[in-house]
């Protein structure tokens, strides 16, 4: 289960600080992949049946980013600090998922529900609960649904391989997903299903999307479909980065917005107020003219 912290207006003013300093950094190193990596990798540790793993800012520790899937991540945390050492209220584990979120906004995606609150853990989940590149339909099954999400969850966030590419020395496999890697759009589905495109890149578990056909359905539905795409993209990138985290409450937030909207309010009677007494003295004064 992923902790959480007590949030305050400060708390979320540091996060939309953050956040602006994510896309500069992430614009000018263009490190949108490897943020996006990031987030994902922190995430899909989770296992819903034991409740542990998830989006808990451990992937910082080395005894994770150690673990092969994890290899070269530790350039995505290296980059984070400089946003943490400015806002160090902020926990790892809001940040890093926070860095997804703008990854995927400034490279043209969807806008993603970003809900801050995660408390940091000091542990770190056993090595073996991310995808395997390299296997088949029943692994994806396996490991997704081990974290609570479903066939539509792991096609959708498997479009997320439109960003980046694949480097031989960190994962065994070389090239691009797409002719644009640093472009967020629906052009990973359009590629899978054109077969095999000189220079770009087809893993076995991105095949498995085609040989299922359940997973069909939905690639088909996003080659065809961008904003189908985007909507379920949004979604299920939401649910990965909520993995055994329950929000915090916002009770104050819904506080100062009616606060606002009674200021609003007084203000607008007495816009009201002084309209009808300025009428009044207007119609008197025309009467005595």
């Amino acid at each position: 289960m992923v902790g959480s912290i007590a949030i305050d207006a400060e708390y979320l003013k540091e996060i939309e600080k953050a956040r602006r300093d994510l896309r500069s950094l992430i614009s000018s190193r263009s490190c949108a992949p490897i943020m996006l990596r990031l987030a994902w990798h922190d995430a899909g540790t989770y296992d819903a049946k034991t409740r542990t793993g998830g989006p808990d800012g451990s992937i910082r520790h080395e005894q994770e980013y150690a673990h092969n899937a994890n290899n070269g991540l530790k350039i995505a945390i290296d980059l984070c600090e400089g946003v943490k050492a400015k806002h160090p209220r902020i926990t790892y584990a809001d940040l890093y998922q926070l860095a997804g979120v703008v990854a995927v906004e400034i490279t043209g995606g969807p806008a993603i529900d970003f809900a801050p609150g995660r408390k940091d853990s000091s542990e770190s989940p056993e090595e073996g609960r991310l995808p395997d590149a390299a296997q088949g339909v029943s692994h994806l099954r396996d490991i997704f649904y081990r974290m609570g999400l479903s066939d539509k969850d792991i096609v959708a966030l498997s479009g997320g391989h439109t960003l980046g590419r694949a480097h031989l020395e960190r994962s065994g496999y070389e090239g691009p997903w797409t002719k644009e890697p640093l472009k967020f759009d629906n052009s990973y589905f359009v590629e899978l299903l054109k077969g095999e495109s000189e220079g770009l890149l087809k893993l076995p578990t991105d095949m498995a999307l085609l040989e299922d056909p359940k997973f069909r359905y939905y690639v088909e539905l996003y080659a065809k479909d961008e904003d189908a795409f985007f909507t379920d993209y949004a979604a299920s990138h939401k649910k990965l980065s909520e993995l055994g985290f329950n929000p915090p409450s916002l009770g104050f937030k819904g506080a100062v917005k009616n606060s606002a909207l009674l200021v609003q309010s007084a203000v607008g009677v007495a816009v009201a107020a002084a309209v009808v007494i300025f009428s009044y003295f207007y119609e008197v004064h025309r009467k005595t003219k």
